[in-house]
């Protein structure tokens, strides 16, 4: 008999279809927050078939998207340093700054490499002891318990040459300033799956308690994004607003206690400005004072006064992340802006909501006129 994979089994999702329909009685907006889930959603055709009862909302769960101007200019800034290495995730070299983009700088002779992980990044500063090397970390919850772990490796390892320009920032506070901007019609949420392997639930219960929106903790496959929509429409018919987890082969209430540890041990919460969307407080993750040595714009204030930076007028990835508007609405969609000429982070990255419209819809859109 041929192997099923339960979380693609066509009959498990036929039969989830027919009960979302069931209890879907009337329109609902559902913002799922990681681009991953967004991804997955226009890769399965789930918004297709749910449509029109079921609405997903794609909200700001790319950290590249989210990633403001000014800490692009200033890893450029550091690029042009000589004797110095930038060292990032792939996406991250072509998101645009106010006049360049890392990949730019690296055709022009900087010292630009794409890296898996930090620790390679720290093997890079132990290779390469005669140069400066930087880690551009972006990221969420999953990605800064790594991150740290880097610094205290370097420590352990000695090395005077390795450092973090930071960039990360944290789902919670993000949900409450959408929640509470008058603006934004959110009526439940599919919570990110890989942060949750991080911080568990617990985190979540102000959406439910505070402001009355269920919360379904989702895998990635398409079945897992079913399954959370029907729980979520389940809480609705029975009056329920709690936070539950479907990903529970990953995610346990209390996370990865361990991973947790590290977070806070390395990094501490401050205000962090989001690009396109403004500043949220205690939404970022700097380093804590006791590791400064490791803090590149601590290291380098020096050479990080920069003019400020100047984003494109033509970019409305802040709307589109906060789900107030969709990239159809950009002039620029498809046109000047397109995944080899992105303007706007929503169209670089492989978990913007840009890209996965283009990349899924903009073609048959365009085909069928609806372009526009």
């Amino acid at each position: 008999m041929k192997y099923v994979d339960e979380y693609r089994d066509p009959v498990m999702a036929e039969y989830l279809i027919e009960e979302i329909r069931r209890l879907a009685e009337e329109p609902i907006s559902i913002m799922e927050i990681c681009g991953g889930h967004t991804h997955a959603i226009f890769r399965a055709g789930i918004d297709q078939v749910l449509e029109p009862q079921i609405r997903f909302l794609h909200g700001p769960g790319c950290p590249v998207c989210v990633t403001p101007i000014e800490k692009i200019d200033r890893a450029i800034a550091l690029a042009r340093r000589p004797k110095t290495i930038i060292a990032t995730y792939g996406d991250m070299l072509r998101v645009p700054g106010s006049e360049s983009t890392l990949m730019k700088e690296k055709a022009k002779g900087a010292q630009v490499k794409m890296v898996y992980s930090s620790l390679d990044a720290v093997a890079l500063a132990e290779k390469h002891p005669d140069f400066e090397v930087v880690f551009f970390a972006v990221g969420f919850e999953t990605t800064i318990p790594a991150n740290g772990f880097s610094i205290l490796r370097a420590r352990e390892l000695g090395l005077r040459n390795y450092s973090v320009l930071c960039n990360h920032v944290l789902v919670p506070p993000v949900i409450r300033f959408l929640l509470e901007d008058p603006d934004v019609q959110i009526d439940a949420f599919i919570g990110p799956g890989h942060v949750g392997t991080v911080v568990g639930s617990e985190d979540y219960r102000f959406i439910a308690e505070e402001f009355g929106r269920p919360v379904v903790i989702s895998g990635f496959e398409p079945n897992d994004i079913l399954q959370s929509v029907y729980m979520i429409l389940k809480q609705r018919q029975e009056g329920r607003r709690q936070v539950e987890i479907q990903y529970s082969r990953a995610v346990k209430p209390e996370g990865n206690v361990r991973a947790r540890a590290v977070l806070n041990r390395i990094f501490e919460p401050v205000d962090q400005e989001w690009r396109g969307i403004g500043t949220i407080p205690r939404s970022g993750m700097a380093i804590r004072e006791e590791f400064r040595d490791y803090d590149a714009e601590f290291k380098f204030q020096s050479a990080l006064t920069l003019s400020p930076a100047q984003e494109s007028p033509a970019c409305i990835c802040g709307e589109i992340t906060k789900g107030v508007k969709e990239p159809w609405q950009c002039e620029s969609f498809g046109t000047a802006c397109t995944p080899d000429n992105p303007i706007g982070t929503c169209m670089v990255s492989s978990e913007g909501t840009c890209a996965a419209y283009y990349k899924y819809q903009f073609l048959k859109r365009a085909a069928g006129g609806m372009l526009g």
